[in-house]
């Protein structure tokens, strides 16, 4: 077990922003799921910014790479495309 005040302190922040993190890109998932999920053009296209949005936020955390981020949006964007 670490003894350093630094390194208590470092378990504990990275244990919050683990949880954070994990939150985050669940429901992330979650929403990616909901757009494809969805036939309605309309709709799609009133969540479809707020989850581009999500994505960018994870990629731009590390919590995703950034290459997957853009492959995710594009694919979605086609399946709004072709609604």
């Amino acid at each position: 077990m670490a003894n350093h005040k630094s390194a208590l302190k470092r378990i504990r922040s990275n244990e919050s922003k683990r949880l954070l993190n994990k939150y985050q890109h669940k429901t992330t998932r979650n929403a990616i799921k909901k757009l494809r999920e969805l036939t309605d053009k309309k709709e799609a296209e009133t969540l479809f910014p707020s989850v581009v949005s999500m994505l960018d936020r994870l990629a731009k955390k590390n919590v995703i790479h950034a290459n997957k981020a853009a492959n995710l949006k594009s694919g979605l964007a086609k399946h709004v495309a072709s609604l």
